[in-house]
């Protein structure tokens, strides 16, 4: 199982790129566990300048923006 993190405070575009992420994990028929991330403290541990930030298996793969579903499929298929 694939671990993703949703690097933000909560905000809109946080929440936008956790449903992106999940419509991309249930379109690659992944099972996955989402955690968000919204202390400050632990989101500046991943080095982003930006969020929300996106992590797959504690890897950065995208943050300052909201990724196409197409994008994320791509990394999760890939992780």
């Amino acid at each position: 199982m694939l671990t993703v993190k949703i690097l933000g405070p909560g905000c809109a575009n946080c929440k936008k790129l956790e449903a992106v992420a999940r419509e991309a994990a249930t379109n690659a028929g992944i099972e996955v566990d989402f955690v968000k991330v919204t202390d400050m403290n632990e989101i500046l541990n991943y080095d982003i300048l930006h969020t929300p930030g996106l992590v797959i298996n504690e890897k950065v793969v995208s943050s300052a923006h909201i990724p196409t579903v197409a994008e994320v499929q791509g990394w999760l298929t890939g992780a």
